[in-house]
């Protein structure tokens, strides 16, 4: 299994998406924290189907600190269900991985 992930979470907008990343990576929760704005959303909530433009942050991280990054998202977010996806990275380039094993905390 792999030892980094990639985790996708939906904010409402860029500030929003700029407070969560900037609390992450001044943590050492994750290497990096790419913003991509102008995201439009269509989704299921509360028996009718809405969308919203919001944008997404891609985290960069380790497995061990999942539970860091989602704590952190949780407590910073305005949405009740906030989205919070890992993907793991199957492969990356080696120096790119080592650089994330150097950027985050350890233990």
């Amino acid at each position: 299994m792999s030892d980094y992930l990639v985790i996708f979470v939906t904010t409402p907008d860029v500030g929003a998406a700029e407070m969560i990343a900037r609390s992450i990576v001044e943590e050492k929760f994750a290497a990096c924290v790419n913003i991509v704005p102008g995201v439009k959303s269509f989704y299921h909530w509360e028996g009718k189907i809405e969308h919203s433009e919001e944008a997404l942050l891609v985290i960069k991280t380790t497995k061990m600190l999942f539970p860091k990054v989602e704590s952190c998202v949780r407590a910073m977010h305005s949405y009740d269900t906030p989205e919070i996806i890992a993907c793991p990275v199957i492969r990356g380039s080696q120096p790119y991985l080592s650089w994330i094993d150097k950027s985050v905390l350890k233990g």
